[in-house]
């Protein structure tokens, strides 16, 4: 994927102190499906691995990208999503984005709110050192995105 069409583009622009050959990242498209949850999940722990990450930033990792995922196919109707995973300054983010047919998705807020579901976000965020969430800057969708500290200094 070239750097012009990275979901969260900031990052090579976040820490000067890393050069562009430091960035790992690493793209790929899903169908909406609620399968496609586990689908992110396999790729994302393939890719810790083969990033040499550790199993707990792997772990981590892959439960985000699922929760992001899930999120994304229950809140919209769109019938792809995107994942990317960047790695870059001791962390690893990882965004997701929808084709944002549907609703405005859920908060963190609507997360603690709710008695059955919802609470994906919560996890996001007990793993996250941050996440947010934008809307695409052409076209439709939303842009969820979670960075995780690959070292325990970073949290």
């Amino acid at each position: 994927m070239a750097p012009g069409n990275a979901l969260v583009p900031q990052l090579i622009g976040a820490a000067p102190t890393v050069s562009v050959a430091d960035v790992r990242r690493y793209a790929f498209d899903l169908a909406a499906r609620p399968e496609s949850a586990s689908a992110a999940r396999r790729h994302t722990a393939e890719v810790a691995l083969r990033w040499g990450l550790t199993e707990e930033l792997g772990d981590a990792a892959a439960l985000v990208i699922s929760e992001l995922v899930t999120n994304a196919v229950v809140h919209t109707a769109g019938t792809r999503v995107s994942c990317e995973l960047s790695f870059a300054a001791h962390h690893l983010t990882l965004a997701v984005r929808d084709q944002g047919y549907g609703s405005d998705g859920p908060t963190l807020c609507d997360a603690a709110d709710s008695e059955e579901g919802g609470r994906g976000l919560l996890l996001v965020d007990a793993l996250s050192v941050a996440w947010g969430a934008h809307d695409v800057p052409h076209g439709t969708g939303r842009i969820v995105w979670a960075r995780l500290g690959a070292d325990p200094a970073c949290r």
